[in-house]
């Protein structure tokens, strides 16, 4: 149902997050296709890239989270042939709909944020050209189709990734697709239909914080612009304007110190009937301070940490049970053996064990399945890890 009213309890406010974020409603139960694939992204409107893929890519486990098991190379030649997908540095790198480019089209012309490869590509002007007319005469082509060895320094970047990146970031050329995860690069025009029309940034800010209030049914102005990752300033700015045209209204959430604001559109189902396992780049929780808020669960991602150092583990999922965090896990797959590994379990405060590790063991052997590993290894020690090999 539609909400309006000036005060909202954390518990409606964590229901109409979970409902915007595509947990309102059950997952398929059946075939999942492009249109599926379509709602999750238009819903999310930014799906984060990450190299890690100790489990899965990053950006296979929100359609997961949200779908069920789906065919992972079906989501790829959606997302790289489609057209109706776009990567860029949306929120970190990630892909959005395409519609999004024109309102991404400041952050090309800007581009300080990256001020470092600026400077460089300032001083290699014929360097970059040259690349340039490559990708213009060939492409795609990705960085190994170039004569040009990775060097010490930014990551081992070559001089060739430097003014690929560069030219990405300002939007003269773009990823075609990715093979084995590495992107191919071409011009843009060979690749999407592009809008013409010139947005400015205030413009575009504007446009971008009303899909991040959509995304998040309800927020403050910190969270609106973490989405996107727009200037705190320019949404402080910007938001009385999204007030004024309709799109949210200031209401107080109990015991945050900001105030939120609710989207027009936010919805508040009476329950939530979810079952998920959350990436570490999930929208639900990378903006850690708001996943405090909502749900009283302090998360980190603790793959830079020392392994001495870590607390819950490597590559930690969060386990979401209808409107609540209940524990979480630290899952890696083991291709070699087809098994997924449970490493550690660890059950949040005031949960109950038998119950967390019924649903927990269910999803664990779902995911398993989706990523075509034959067993689900519990090797996680203590309460939770015991009750989850009883659950089996």
């Amino acid at each position: 149902m539609a909400l309006k009213r000036p005060q909202i309890s954390t518990e409606e406010a964590r229901r109409i997050a979970l409902t915007a974020q595509g947990f309102g409603r059950p997952r398929t139960g059946g075939r999942v296709d492009t249109r599926h694939f379509r709602s999750v992204l238009r819903r999310l409107n930014v799906v984060q890239l990450d190299s890690v893929n100790v489990l899965a890519r990053a950006h296979y486990l929100p359609f997961f989270a949200r779908l069920g098991p789906y065919s992972r190379d079906a989501l790829d030649r959606w997302l790289w042939r489609s057209g109706e997908a776009f990567e860029y540095w949306a929120h970190e790198a990630s892909l959005t709909p395409i519609e999004h480019r024109v309102l991404l089209g400041h952050r090309m012309r800007d581009a300080s944020h990256w001020a470092r490869l600026r400077r460089w590509a300032a001083d290699e002007g014929a360097r970059v050209a040259q690349v340039l007319d490559r990708v213009s005469e060939v492409g795609p082509v990705s960085v190994g189709d170039f004569d040009d060895p990775a060097r010490g320094g930014w990551w081992g970047w070559s001089d060739t990734k430097r003014a690929l990146e560069y030219l990405f970031l300002i939007g003269q050329v773009t990823v075609r697709d990715r093979i084995n995860f590495s992107r191919r690069y071409d011009l843009p025009e060979r690749v999407q239909v592009l809008a013409t029309p010139r947005v400015d940034a205030d413009e575009a800010r504007l446009e971008l914080l009303a899909l991040s209030a959509a995304a998040l049914g309800v927020g403050t102005v910190h969270d609106l612009a973490d989405y996107f990752r727009l200037p705190l300033s320019a949404a402080k700015a910007l938001v009385p304007r999204l007030v004024q045209r309709g799109d949210v209204e200031a209401v107080h959430v109990e015991g945050w110190r900001e105030p939120a604001y609710l989207h027009r559109d936010a919805a508040l189902p009476r329950r939530i009937h979810a079952r998920a396992l959350l990436a570490p780049f999930d929208p639900v929780v990378w903006h850690r301070d708001r996943t405090e808020r909502l749900f009283g669960f302090r998360y980190r991602i603790e793959i830079y940490t020392p392994a001495p150092q870590r607390v819950y583990g490597y590559y930690v999922l969060p386990f979401l049970l209808n409107d609540r965090f209940v524990a979480r896990v630290d899952l890696k797959a083991d291709r070699s053996a087809r098994r997924l590994l449970v490493r550690t379990a660890h059950l949040e405060e005031d949960a109950v064990p038998g119950a967390v590790a019924a649903e927990l063991a269910s999803e664990l052997a779902s995911m398993a399945a989706w990523l075509e590993l034959e067993e689900v290894s519990m090797q996680a020690p203590g309460a939770l890890g015991d009750a989850l090999r009883a659950a089996r």
